[in-house]
């Protein structure tokens, strides 16, 4: 079973796939994970497999310890390439996650002017309205769309709360291209039921509604690391690639990380 819990509240840097190298800035606890989804492919594993028992950093702790790492990167490097809100779970769930984007572009602009502030969300606090205004000051809005059929939503993101894929889909609408969907693909099964998004059952539908958003970019990936569940299997190289081409076809840029 996979436990990748990040400490808290900075992490690497690292090497991201698709970001470069990259300040991880963790908004929840170094012990646990604190999420409103619960994916079957998560690399931090299953919610009620890490239940944290302590609290979330605060806003103050956030910044000091964002600020002495900047201080000590610009001294001996790496130079980052992206400071990402990312970690144990939903960053955006954080109750002082504006404040802290705040904070962060201020650094941000003092220590390494030229880095962009990227925030990994799957979506489900867009809703509210200092969220949204948050997201929308950031570099790189990575927002989360596995599909548009809810029902398959449930089963591979397992929402842990009320959630509607179709009030997701008019937010992120809201966001007016100001965005990037994230979408991950894969295959194998999960409790018997095939979890294969590549197909076009799954695909048509999502590529009209993310033509619908207009986002800036598309991001689509699969899984690169072990995850809680061990019948799940990555997309390949050959579906990844149909997937961009069909995205091109509707001038949508996109990426895809193998």
């Amino acid at each position: 079973m996979s436990t990748v819990i990040y400490p808290s509240p900075i992490f690497g840097p690292i090497h991201s796939r698709r970001l470069g190298i990259s300040l991880g800035i963790n908004l929840l606890p170094a012990d646990g994970k604190v999420c409103s989804f619960d994916c079957i492919y998560c690399e931090c594993g299953f919610n009620a497999d890490h239940r944290s028992k302590s609290s979330l950093p605060t806003r103050v702790e956030v910044r000091d310890a964002l600020t002495f790492k900047l201080k000590e990167m610009k001294k001996v490097g790496p130079v980052p390439d992206v400071l990402t809100f990312a970690g144990n779970g939903e960053p955006t769930c954080h109750p002082h996650f504006p404040e802290i984007i705040d904070d962060t572009l201020i650094l941000r602009d003092t220590y390494f002017p030229k880095a962009k502030v990227s925030v990994l969300s799957n979506s489900t606090f867009i809703h509210r309205p200092a969220v949204f205004a948050a997201l929308n000051r950031v570099d790189n809005n990575i927002l989360k769309l596995d599909t548009v059929e809810e029902d398959y939503i449930r089963a591979l993101d397992r929402p842990t709360s009320n959630y509607s894929v179709l009030a997701i889909i008019d937010q992120l609408k809201a966001f007016k291209g100001n965005c990037i969907i994230q979408t991950m693909f894969l295959k194998g099964k999960y409790k018997e039921r095939n979890m294969d998004n590549t197909t076009d059952k799954y695909v048509l539908p999502w590529l009209k509604v993310v033509k619908e958003i207009a986002p800036r970019q598309v991001m689509i990936y699969t899984i690169d690391r072990e995850t809680p569940d061990h019948e799940l299997q990555k997309a390949s190289s050959d579906e990844l690639d149909r997937i961009l081409a069909l995205l091109a076809e509707e001038h949508i840029p996109a990426t895809a990380s193998y």
